[in-house]
């Protein structure tokens, strides 16, 4: 499903921050405007708070339903009188709610809303948006993501993006062996400006079709600060590609918060070992107190190699999780490829090449049969008893 755009009409902080953590806890993503004017247009839900002065609260929907005719609009009162209802729904609203809503009731009015945008015609395309991070660096999150974003484009034959969201460090451009002009900086400190023609000033394209959005070359940037700018980018992104991949690195910060908020799937990068194990626990938590939504989370094993140091059953009991895809350990290959900036899809044939585009062609494809590898499971003696710890 692809992201949707919200707005909050209120003037309670409150009311704000509790629709906004709802917003982004569903299983759709809902990417929250911070004012009432969106550089990418109209939003696609709006939520307005009914529970002070009704008469100016409907006059409100009014506007609002004519400057965006094919919203979904959700009024929210104290109580649900039958005549508040009458003038909400006459109005415009789509949807009534009492305050604070249950929030299953919520996230189906959603799910709702983003149903009737798709079958609209001429509604807007927006880009499905997939999220590489890493439970540790060197997990391998680059290297999925980037190979991934190359099958994708060549598959797919449709617009595609890479974002390097790492500040300093990035390797995106590295990986393929290309060399940017420009970064993410150019991008978020010129938001006021970014169309299509200076988008593709900004960005770099690979042979395979994908396009490059490099990272930072300064450590401290983006920062703490630039958390809303990067929501603000990826909100404009998603309506000028099809597919969106970004590598988030391994460090929560407010920045890989907006990229988790706007994925349609998470892909969470471990290894079978301790370190990435334990790590790959907490951020599951991390990401549940922050709101994204768990269902989109999906739990990548690279390197799995037997003998595993902990087999992908007992992780699975770990985490509380299933592993979504297992990628083999093929160092000799995959280094070959790095260093050459060549990708694997284009170097010739190897098992973990096949691995990447089954994997790719299931995320282009989510309703095929499942491809997920099953390795032999081997119990290794004390492991149980680690990994329980937990």
């Amino acid at each position: 499903m692809a992201q949707l755009v919200g707005l909050i009409v209120t003037e309670d902080d409150t009311f704000k921050k509790h629709f906004g953590r709802l917003l982004r806890a569903g299983a759709i993503p809902v990417s929250v405007l911070e004012d009432r004017t969106g550089r990418d247009g109209s939003p696609d839900l709006i939520i307005v708070d009914t529970r002070g002065d009704a008469a100016s609260a409907m006059s409100s929907i009014e506007r609002l339903r004519a400057g965006a005719p094919g919203a979904g609009i959700f009024a929210v009162a104290l109580v649900a009188e039958p005549d508040l209802i009458l003038q909400a729904m006459r109005a415009g609203a789509n949807e009534f709610f009492t305050w604070p809503p249950a929030e299953d009731t919520f996230h189906g009015a959603v799910r709702r809303a983003a149903a009737r945008r798709e079958t609209v015609q001429g509604a807007r395309a927006s880009a499905t948006t997939l999220v590489f991070f890493g439970a540790k660096g060197g997990a391998g999150t680059t290297t999925l993501a980037v190979n991934c974003g190359v099958e994708v484009a060549r598959l797919s034959k449709r617009s595609t993006l890479i974002v390097d969201l790492k500040p300093g460090l990035g390797e995106v451009a590295l990986f393929l062996g290309v060399r940017p002009r420009y970064s993410l900086l150019d991008a978020i400190d010129n938001l006021h400006r970014l169309d299509r023609e200076f988008l593709k000033e900004l960005v770099v394209k690979h042979k395979s079709g994908l396009e490059i959005l490099s990272g930072s070359d300064q450590f401290d940037r983006p920062g703490a600060a630039d958390g809303g700018a990067i929501e603000e980018l990826f909100r404009l992104l998603a309506r000028q590609y099809e597919y969106i991949l970004i590598d988030a690195g391994s460090q929560i910060n407010s920045c890989t918060v907006a990229s988790l908020y706007t994925a349609d799937t998470i892909f969470l990068v471990a290894n079978p070992d301790v370190p990435s194990v334990r790590n790959a626990q907490r951020l599951l938590e991390r990401v549940r107190q922050l709101g994204a939504c768990g269902e989109r989370v999906r739990v990548l094993l690279n390197r799995a190699a037997e003998p595993y140091p902990i087999p992908p059953k007992q992780i699975e009991g770990a985490l509380g999780h299933p592993i979504h895809h297992t990628f083999s350990s093929d160092y000799k290959t995959v280094s070959t490829a790095l260093n050459s900036g060549v990708p694997l899809a284009l170097t010739g044939n190897s098992d973990i090449a096949a691995q990447l585009d089954h994997f790719t062609r299931q995320i282009l494809d989510p309703g095929a049969e499942g491809l997920v590898a099953q390795p032999a499971r081997r119990k290794l003696a004390g492991l149980e008893r680690l990994v329980s710890i937990w």
